[in-house]
């Protein structure tokens, strides 16, 4: 007790100065530049050189699925190993590592879904030659090796996709030790590369160790960076590479501003239309073009700068007339350059040539969300913090009181014990597991929060478990690391250690964590990691993790372990029979499989509301499909207008959450004025009519691992117009969103795009049914309940129009299916069914149908025709869009050989419905329309 009350007062002022920074916007002189950031400075260029790396040719070895060849620097005469592969499916695999390395070099472990299905290989030229190529078997893609100076060109049939080392800037530092002579200064900030002025300095002075903000970083393995560059011959636009709060399309940043920087980091009230490091680094990276996609997944966990040069944004007039003048109408292709501080060049090239064919080639690799509960796509109610029981039983009333359907109430840190996770503050919240069952029993979920921070507490099992056992990251001097996080003092568990894993998950089992249940959903905050009192708000990249590596080597992935690790205890803690939800903020290549990811610490502002698309959209491509934003901004106060436009947002993003600081007044939607309540409520309820569509569509990303939330050109590459636009999005290939998203906006402008023969296809507003059929702009008027929505002609769109007060109880209840049709008079559709909780799926329990409607024919079919689930739903009411002639009346077919008469009418929009056919959702049946 004596030691505790020694460091409260130090440790309350400094939860104090955490609190005021959390009220401010960010700083920026807490985050390097890439000038302050030794190996970027080293390694950045900015024009295209001649490359001083060559193949040695005699070197070649071939395998049966990949070759061997060596590479020489030409002025060191460093020897390094490039191995390259084909992948099933359109993907090569290179990797480059030192031939004969001081230590071993990190490679990226955990983020693949499964090790690649690699095929056979042919290969052609060699010594006598001046390139190699290697051909994928069955495939039409090859990559082709030129010896000197050294790059690659990866072929899609005919067409050149991506080069690899085109423009000449690989770097690569080879492992050394350091010279016993004078070296330059300490690198301080401030000092940012200048020179001695009384010695000569030959190396960067941040080569060796460098400070930041009065961090000192040892490096005890001195340089260690390297670089690649790629170009996508075939591209008018790059994309990817999240999380940064910037525009979908990737801005040309070299000779204007810093790379894109992927590192994981804790910046609350981020900047908004930069490339600056947010809190997860996905680095993969697309470029379209009318002709083809491409990608490139950079497998590095490393700090990480990428370069943009993007000539079709850097045109002028000038050059205009000199292509003119010149006949020329060649154009430089977009580069990416890739430049991480350690690790190795770990490349997987994705040759499309589709922009669905390319993201489906990256969650091949890395892997698909599975298929959440029905409720975790519902709406979830949050904030810092629900005070207590009372609180918590009080709101979850409320929303019932006024009619508002939520599925899921969450609690932030004040839920627990001193800031100690798995136990619960007993003064605050006496009954949890009663709290708990109380919302079970109207339908309704907890989550709650639960951080990696461990606090240094000696009456704390998990700290005492920890420190024991050595689960703790370590500093470079190999003893326990201690930073600062919402308890204070706290040490961080080493996920990395698979023992570690296997300890915090079984925290999670409900012998353990015993006032929880096995239906409480997890939130993993603060996992970049967050300290406080870190450089950059993080860890030191001279720590020690499992295997000796340092946190340099690993830092982007820590989340990513984590959630991993929690992942495995909510299985567990159901014995398999639930699926888990996590919500984390952290994240890499492959957190889809464990984990939902929101933008993190946004505010109450316009420009924040508008970024949750492009940030979400950026996270789509790069298989984070479960993707959301806190709905009203979490810093600030939004007024009426912002936040039911946020919300109008909100109900059309896959994950659905409003969440607010501890400073912030209470929003929940019935404390705004009555008009405003309504709205919202509205917003609310549309989401929860399209739960059936939401629901197929994250069964469809787990089968397909196409994104749910899709940029325009993911549909529509031929249509150049539409690259660079990210206020409105599509949803699979199904709905158009194209929402309000500035103050006081009474017009939208709702972009429709042209398909590859030039043309438009049918779009229907989905509240009134009006038709658009031409490419290009239109204005519409918007009220304060209008979301501009749009149905594809084509397509059939499944709806439940029985809202309940949460998604959990609308399980049974009857569909509706609109069908919208293209200018052939036919669509088609999908909907999936299955217990809306469990694994039993996978086993064969659920029913996947296809509807198609086709010369004024509706039926239904089992497009898996082995599999089934015995669901009471049935077939209410079918809305029929864009008939070009009135049906009279209607007969239904059904399996058993029974047929009736159905009511046809026409509604207010001029689309058709035909009342309740009553079809069980289990079997096939046929609706024919009589004219």
């Amino acid at each position: 007790m004596a030691a505790g009350s020694r460091v409260w007062l130090p440790l309350l002022l400094f939860t104090l100065c955490c609190l005021y920074q959390r009220t401010v916007s960010v700083d920026r002189n807490n985050f390097k530049t890439c000038e302050q950031s030794s190996f970027c400075r080293r390694l950045r260029h900015t024009e295209p050189a001649v490359s001083k790396f060559v193949v040695l040719p005699e070197t070649l070895q071939t395998y049966k699925q990949y070759i061997l060849l060596d590479l020489q620097h030409s002025e060191s005469k460093h020897l390094f190993v490039l191995k390259l592969a084909a992948v099933r499916g359109g993907i090569f695999h290179f990797q480059i590592d030192e031939k004969s390395p001081l230590s071993e070099r990190y490679r990226v472990l955990d983020a693949l879904a499964k090790e690649p299905e690699y095929v056979n290989v042919k290969v052609e030229g060699g010594s006598s030659g001046s390139t190699i190529t290697v051909t994928a078997d069955g495939g039409t893609s090859r990559a082709v090796v030129t010896l000197a100076p050294f790059k690659i060109d990866f072929y899609n049939g005919d067409k050149l996709v991506v080069a690899a080392n085109s423009k000449g800037m690989m770097e690569y530092e080879q492992l050394r030790r350091k010279e016993a002579k004078p070296e330059a200064p300490l690198e301080e900030e401030g000092h940012e590369g200048q020179e001695n002025e009384v010695q000569e300095v030959k190396e960067d002075p941040g080569t060796w160790e460098e400070n930041f903000k009065g961090h000192h970083d040892s490096k005890p393995n001195g340089p260690e960076g390297l670089a690649m560059d790629f170009s996508f011959p075939q591209a008018k636009v790059l994309y990817g590479i999240p999380e940064h709060a910037d525009s979908f399309a990737l801005k040309h940043t070299v000779g204007k501003t810093d790379p894109y920087r992927l590192y994981n980091l804790d910046v609350f009230e981020y900047e908004l239309d930069n490339g600056m490091a947010l809190y997860g680094a996905v680095p993969v990276i697309y470029g379209t073009g009318p002709a083809s996609t491409a990608g490139v997944y950079w497998q590095n966990a490393a700090e990480t700068w990428v370069d943009i040069f993007a000539p079709e944004q850097e045109k002028n007039v000038m050059s205009s007339i000199v292509k003119l003048v010149s006949g020329s109408s060649d154009e430089e292709p977009p580069v990416a350059n890739f430049i991480s501080e350690s690790g190795i060049v770990d490349v997987f090239i994705l040759t499309g040539p589709s922009p669905l064919e390319a993201f489906r080639q990256y969650t091949e690799l890395t892997g698909t969300a599975p298929l959440p509960q029905m409720y975790a796509i519902a709406y979830h109610q949050c904030r810092w913090n629900y005070n207590d029981e009372q609180d918590v039983t009080t709101v979850s009333a409320k929303f019932d009181e006024h009619d508002i359907p939520m599925d899921t109430m969450w609690l932030d840190i004040e839920y627990t014990e001193g800031k100690k996770y798995f136990t619960w503050d007993h003064h605050k919240f006496p009954h949890p597991l009663e709290m708990i069952r109380n919302l079970t029993e109207r339908g309704r979920h907890l989550t709650v929060i639960i951080d990696p921070h461990i606090k240094r507490d000696g009456s704390y099992f998990f700290h005492n478990d920890c420190t024991d056992r050595g689960y703790y990251v370590k500093n470079k001097d190999g003893n326990i690391y201690e930073g600062w996080c919402w308890p204070g003092a706290a040490s961080y568990a080493d996920f990395f250690n698979p023992e570690v894993r296997k300890y915090y998950a079984d925290q999670y089992l409900l012998e353990n964590f015993k006032e929880s249940t096995a239906e409480v959903g997890i939130w993993n905050d603060m996992n970049e990691p967050s300290v406080f009192n870190g450089p950059e708000i993080t860890m030191l990249k001279d720590n020690l993790h499992h295997g000796g590596w340092e946190h340099r080597d690993v830092h982007n992935l820590y989340g990513h372990m984590h959630i991993m690790a929690t992942y495995d205890g909510l299985i567990r803690r159901s014995e398999g029979a639930l699926r888990p939800f996590i919500l984390s903020r952290s994240h890499f290549a492959g957190s889809q499989r464990y984990a939902a990811v929101w933008t993190g610490d946004n505010m109450a502002d316009w420009g924040h509301l508008q970024a949750s698309i492009k940030m979400c959209l950026s996270l789509s491509v790069s298989g984070i499909s479960f993707c959301g934003a806190d709905v009203g901004g979490f810093f600030g106060n939004p007024d009426g207008e912002m936040f039911y436009r946020w919300y109008q947002i909100g109900a059309f993003q896959p994950f659905f959450r409003s969440h607010a600081h501890i400073d912030t007044k209470r929003r929940e939607p019935w404390l705004f004025p009555e008009d405003v309540k309504l709205i919202i409520r509205d917003a609310i309820r549309k989401r929860y009519r399209l739960l059936p569509l939401w629901y197929t569509m994250f069964y469809e990303h787990e089968r397909s691992g196409l994104p749910i939330m899709r940029p325009m050109l993911a549909q529509y590459p031929a249509d150049t117009k539409a690259y660079a636009i990210d206020s409105q999005f599509l949803l699979s290939d199904k709905l158009l969103v194209a929402p309000a998203l500035k103050a006081g906006q009474t017009k939208v402008d709702v972009y429709f795009p042209a398909k590859e023969n030039g043309e438009a296809d049918l779009w229907y507003d989905v509240d009134n049914h009006r038709k658009y059929s031409s490419v290009g702009y239109e204005t519409l008027s918007v009220d304060s309940y209008k979301v501009p929505v749009f149905q594809r002609g084509g397509t059939i769109v499944p709806r439940k129009e029985r809202i309940r007060r949460a998604s959990t109880l609308m399980k049974d209840d009857p569909y509706t299916l609109v069908v919208a049709v293209d200018k052939d008079g036919a669509a088609k559709g999908t909907l999936y069914i299955d217990d809306e909780t469990s694994f039993e799926y996978r086993s064969g329990k659920y029913l996947y149908l296809e509807f198609e409607f086709k010369d004024g024919v509706l039926s239904s079919r089992k497009i898996d025709t082995t599999a089934s689930y015995p669901t009471k739903s049935w077939l209410e009411r079918v809305v029929l869009v864009g008939l070009s002639k009135a049906p009279k009346s209607a007969t239904q077919h059904l399996s058993s050989g029974e047929s009736s008469e159905l009511d046809v009418y026409a509604d207010e929009g001029g689309a058709f419905v035909v009342r309740k056919p009553g079809a069980s959702m289990q079997d096939s049946w046929s609706i024919k329309l009589k004219y």
